[in-house]
């Protein structure tokens, strides 16, 4: 009998050896499996007078293959690179909107000023003044066109991200379900190995799209956290994510924010941006509130400097039927700064925003934080720096005022006066750029309304016995035209130095007087003249009225403000870069992002492509390992029941020979 208990005990350990292997073989190509094995122990002997007779084997466990440290850096990695892997790809759409070639905005803004070159040329060809308006007209379609881009981007993130968290929240409930059913299986005593697997799997889904942490617990449950802290799944229960507008700003910060919610509890956390690691949720906020956003704020720069200095410099100069001239492009609102959600103060909702000088504008968004009345900071979005201001009257010495602050980055922000003045607590969020670019349109279609002359002409004295020779003459605004029939006559007086002066038409007259260097600007009330030449005493340079009737027709054929208008294009405007170079400067600034998040991509890649083959190395099944251990089990079934036959024909021996 012994040795036909220790026949059928092999068989049967065999038996799940060869199941185990079958098993192993059927789950090959299954997401997650780790294989498994059988492990045996032998039966404790019988003891004789001659020592211990083995009962064999019985099957202790069986085992998964599996590392707890591989796995969790694995899945760690995979985050991480999913993260950077989705940054990447919408970094690409986005410099497909900043492209270059013949296609792009840098090229119709070029065309656009190069345009004005013929209007110089041939200031009354009516077909030259309007390819010069349909280039603007192009350049505004451009700018608009990728903007609806930019949109459209921004709606495929938000919307990827209302499916990242149907997922997520979805993996979450699995995986406090499989929690729950590894907790009963726990009672046993055997690990329930394809329901480990399983979880890890879920885990692993669940980290790309957002990294987590896991926490085991002795029941053999599995706590996972986000964002360091937050408990997304407690044992059997699972919490809830998802994406919301900020609380403080609402849909006017234009960001997203990921929130956690306990469950049964309606009370939502704001998850920090900066805490969530690695996985497609992280990676797509990233790139909506960072990227997107700068983005949207390099293109709206460059409308409001095309709008603001090209409306300004056409206002200055005449028209061919001799009337000032208006706005090329619609003006561009700016808007009111945002209110915070949390502000104390109940009126104090408005905060004006005007462009003081196109030039200086920045890239960027603003936050404002009152720490009094008066006093406070502001956050430059786009570097994080924070700058303090004082508006207490009087002001301490060696301070900056909100209104200082803002006119160094070209914005004039002038807040609600008392009594529905901000309070110490309040912020407000200023966006003035991001959907400019939406607003841009061109305004002027007839040719006749393009202001290409200056508003004033210049005239040398008769009688001017010295050297001197007009070099230029423009309007730079604001100006007073002098009145028909009163030209302003400019004196000078020879000497070392040469001196001029001008009697400004009033009650009682302005006299404007200086220093008079050869090749240097004379400034007098918007308009500026330079000269060339030595004077003599009582020379005279006279600037009337360019539709006085002394000068006939002449500013028809005068093209002073079409050259300051095409004078425009080498002015810097953009960080340091010329009008021109604008576009060419937001390529780089965005291609230098783009290039930057492949880098990353791509190390991540390599490195949780690496962990991933180290983890397979341990729990994966290879084929060949397998067939080689079905011969061996297979050949050991066969010998223990060969073992087991041999038992019964010895058993039926002894019973024949019983029974004689």
């Amino acid at each position: 009998m012994s040795l036909l208990n220790v026949g059928a005990r092999a068989l049967l350990a065999n038996q799940a050896a060869l199941q185990t292997a079958g098993h192993n073989i059927a789950n090959v190509s299954t997401p997650g499996y780790s294989r498994q094995s059988v492990v045996l122990q032998t039966v404790q002997g019988q003891f004789t007078g001659g020592g211990y007779i083995g009962k064999g084997v019985d099957v202790q466990t069986i085992q998964r293959n599996h590392s707890e440290l591989l796995t969790r850096q694995s899945t760690a990695a995979s985050a991480v690179d999913a993260g950077d892997t989705a940054r990447m790809d919408r970094l690409r759409q986005l410099q497909e909107v900043f492209s270059g070639g013949t296609s792009g905005i840098g090229a119709s803004i070029n065309d656009m000023m190069n345009a004005l070159s013929d209007v110089v040329s041939a200031p009354t060809d009516l077909t030259a003044r309007s390819v010069a308006l349909t280039r603007m007209d192009e350049t505004a379609a451009r700018m608009r066109d990728a903007s609806q881009r930019l949109d459209e981007i921004g709606y495929t993130v938000a919307e990827q991200l209302k499916g990242s968290m149907l997922t997520v929240n979805s993996l979450a409930k699995n995986i406090a379900g499989v929690n729950e059913q590894i907790a009963r299986a726990q009672g046993n005593g055997q690990p329930a190995n394809d329901l480990l697997d399983q979880r890890d799997q879920l885990i692993r889904e669940l980290n790309q799209h957002i990294q987590t942490s896991q926490v085991a617990a002795d029941d053999g449950t599995v706590s996972v956290f986000v964002a360091g802290s937050q408990p997304l799944v407690l044992g059997s229960k699972a919490a809830t994510l998802s994406i919301d507008d900020p609380a403080d700003f609402g849909a006017g910060s234009g960001k997203k924010v990921l929130n956690f919610q306990q469950p049964g509890s309606s009370t939502k956390v704001e998850l920090n941006e900066s805490m969530l690691g690695g996985g497609q949720v992280a990676g797509l906020l990233r790139f909506q509130n960072n990227d997107l956003a700068e983005g949207r704020n390099l293109l709206g720069r460059m409308a409001v400097a095309i709008s603001e200095t090209m409306n300004s410099q056409n206002k200055l100069g005449l028209t061919l039927d001799g009337k000032p001239g208006e706005n090329l492009f619609a003006p561009i609102s700016l808007g009111n700064a945002v209110r915070s959600n949390f502000n104390t103060s109940t009126a104090a909702t408005t905060m004006a925003l005007t462009v003081t000088d196109p030039t200086a504008l920045q890239a960027s968004s603003y936050t404002i934080s009152f720490t009094t009345a008066d006093t406070g900071s502001i956050t430059r979005q786009s570097d994080g720096k924070v700058f303090s201001f004082d508006d207490s009257t009087p002001s301490p010495p060696n301070t900056t005022t909100m209104a200082d602050f803002f006119s160094t980055q070209g914005l004039s922000v002038v807040p609600t006066a008392p009594p529905n003045a901000p309070v110490a607590g309040d912020q407000f969020m200023i966006n003035p750029l991001q959907g400019s670019a939406a607003e841009l349109k061109a305004v002027q279609y007839s040719p006749v309304n393009l202001a290409a002359a200056n508003p004033v002409n210049a005239a040398m004295g008769p009688a001017n016995m010295g050297s001197l020779q007009l070099v230029s003459l423009k309007a730079t605004g604001p100006i007073t035209q002098p009145a028909t029939g009163s030209p302003v006559t400019i004196t000078f007086q020879a000497g070392s130095p040469a001196t001029y002066s001008a009697s400004l038409p009033g009650a009682p007259p302005t006299i404007v007087s200086g220093n008079y260097v050869s090749g240097e600007k004379i400034s007098i009330d918007g308009w500026e003249i330079t000269l060339s030449g030595s004077p003599k005493d009582n020379d005279t340079v006279t600037v009337g009225n360019a539709t006085d009737p002394q000068y006939g027709d002449w500013y028809q054929r005068d093209t002073g403000n079409a050259s300051a208008l095409m004078a425009l294009r080498d002015v810097p405007m953009f960080d340091g870069a010329t009008l021109s170079d604008g576009f060419a400067s937001a390529m780089a600034q965005v291609g230098t992002r783009t290039q930057s998040a492949q880098f990353a991509a791509e190390l991540s890649s390599s490195i949780a492509a690496n962990l991933e083959r180290d983890r397979t190395a341990v729990s994966g099944v290879n084929l060949d390992e397998e067939a080689a251990r079905l011969i061996q089990y297979q050949q050991a079934y066969q010998a223990s029941a060969k073992m087991i036959q041999i038992a019964q024909n010895i058993f039926d021996t002894l019973i024949q020979g019983l029974g004689r």
